[in-house]
């Protein structure tokens, strides 16, 4: 677009898109991203910049959190302190040990509502029923309703109950219905991202609007580009917002929608400081869907800071799957993990399997080391590039490989079908992250099994 000789110096404008800069500092005179540059010291402050890569004690990696906005990745978060490496040891392993039990069958829920009833555009319901939806979800079922009055959101819902098209269908319609909205949804993983942006297609078909996803490990040049084609939604991880912000490239000031979908893993991988930040750019009144597995005091907080009088929706079950078999896999004198590793990968029940590692080097070398033996296997860490990850899990979801190993950037927010087996092969760093990753299996009503290596 030509800029005009009246337009004030410095000043920002979003015609069609998130991104219109004018800017009168020459591109050669901007700090870089990144790196360099004045911003506040204090990281308390609503909205601050403090230390925009975050800082969390106890985080669940043993360098830089996976997802993190180190040079490997672009994404946000923190570099733990030092010596946290092996804080899973704490966990006594009878926490690990749990019988699937014989649940009875739950009656099934029974909906107030069908697609058909919701007052959406009737070309939405159309595509909506191309997608072979006619039942809502209860998370569904009780939220969309509420999202089409404007009212904000707080949903408990774990990953596989439908919440994201819980959240995309009223944002599609409202944008439908004002074609100036612009809709911001932050995940706090790039696979996250792109499975939204997957869903969002879906529903998108003929309706005259598109998404750009805007995370680490891509080139952020094609981002800026399809940025300035005027998205209307844009599907992101907060260090490549922060990035793509630092450069001057985006702006909020009129984005008024915008869903925090896993905000407890958010909260875990240091993204706090970068979501203040980013949220106090957007328009003040806005609508805001937020998405949690659990409600902690911290996640409390959150949303007394984030939200303007929310109405809570919970679909969450209980605290662990009780259709997952979890046990404990003692290392035998003499041998090593990796010697109970290979013997159990051999057993033919033992189809499509989840190993989990603490560290990205030692993810990386477990796969190769699986690969050497003979097995099908692929890995998932934050030093792989965008595409490599994202090809890793269409593999392990096509079943093309035997076995994914995968720092805990997988554990939440995946939907991952028939997963038989979680291994951790690794302890991890706390019990909520243990939760997360056994809940990759014993999922849609089959019994899983885990199981932890115990030294």
């Amino acid at each position: 677009m030509h800029q005009q000789d009246s337009r004030p110096q410095n000043s920002d404008d979003m015609v069609g898109g998130f991104r219109l800069r004018f800017n009168s500092t020459p591109r050669h005179k901007r700090r870089p991203s990144g790196g360099g540059g004045s911003r506040p010291q204090s990281s308390s402050s609503r909205g601050g910049y403090g230390n925009p890569h975050g800082s969390r004690s106890g985080s669940s990696y043993g360098g830089r959190p996976q997802g993190g906005r180190g040079r490997s990745g672009g994404f946000g978060g923190g570099r733990p302190p030092r010596g946290n490496a092996h804080r899973g040891q704490d966990i006594h392993y009878s926490k690990f040990i749990r019988k699937a039990e014989s649940v009875a069958p739950e009656a099934p829920y029974e909906p107030k509502h069908t697609f058909s009833d919701f007052e959406i555009d009737a070309r939405l319901k159309a595509n909506i029923v191309k997608k072979g939806y006619v039942t809502p979800t209860p998370i569904q079922d009780q939220s969309i309703p509420v999202a089409l009055t404007g009212r904000d959101i707080v949903g408990l819902a774990e990953t596989g109950t439908g919440k994201t098209a819980a959240f995309l269908i009223p944002l599609i319609d409202k944008v439908l219905k004002d074609p100036s909205q612009r809709v911001l949804i932050m995940a706090p993983t790039r696979e996250l991202a792109v499975q939204i942006a997957d869903e969002f297609k879906g529903f998108a078909p003929g309706l005259g609007m598109h998404a750009v996803v805007a995370v680490g490990g891509a080139n952020i040049n094609q981002q800026i580009r399809q940025l300035r084609t005027g998205a209307q939604f844009l599907i992101g991880t907060p260090g490549r917002l922060m990035d793509l912000m630092e450069r001057g490239e985006l702006n909020l000031a009129k984005c008024s929608n915008v869903v925090l979908d896993e905000a407890d893993r958010m909260l875990d991988m240091g993204f706090i400081v970068s979501m203040r930040y980013i949220l106090a750019k957007m328009n003040p009144v806005r609508h805001t869907l937020f998405y949690s597995a659990t409600l902690s005091n911290d996640i409390e907080k959150l949303i007394g800071e984030f939200l303007t009088d929310p109405v809570r929706v919970s679909v969450k079950k209980h605290e662990t799957a009780k259709n997952v078999d979890q046990d404990i896999v003692r290392i035998a004198p003499g041998k090593t993990k990796f010697d109970h590793l290979t013997e159990l990968l051999k057993d033919r029940e033992f189809t499509k399997v989840l190993v989990f590692g603490r560290t990205k080097h030692g993810v990386e070398k477990l796969s190769k080391f699986l690969k050497q033996q003979g097995f099908a296997a692929e890995s998932i860490h934050g030093n792989k590039t965008h595409g490599q990850r994202i090809r890793a899990l269409d593999l392990f979801k096509q079943e093309r490989v035997q076995v994914l190993v995968a720092t805990d950037v997988a554990a939440r927010g995946l939907d991952i079908p028939k997963v038989t087996h979680v291994i951790n092969f690794d302890q991890p760093n706390s019990y909520e992250d243990y939760v997360h990753r056994i809940g990759r299996t014993g999922r849609a009503g089959e019994t899983g099994k885990a199981l932890t290596f115990v030294e």
